[in-house]
């Protein structure tokens, strides 16, 4: 499950389905060719995304789906 403090290179290296959904929202990561680690929440606060709430439980949708 994904929570605001979890960090980018777990989300990549445990749901690799989410890389693009990041780079959609805004945040990038090294598998979308950016060095970027650290936690979601910090990325968010770094590129000014304001609906992390939001991107959150999508990425939660995503990951619920793929296990069903």
């Amino acid at each position: 499950m994904i929570k605001n403090n979890t960090y980018i290179e777990d989300i990549v290296d445990d749901y690799p389905e989410l890389i693009i959904p990041l780079k959609n929202y805004g945040i990038v990561c090294i598998a979308c060719g950016e060095s970027v680690w650290g936690t979601l929440e910090e990325q968010a606060k770094d590129n000014n995304i304001e609906n992390l709430d939001q991107i959150i439980k999508e990425m939660n949708d995503i990951i619920k789906r793929k296990n069903s």
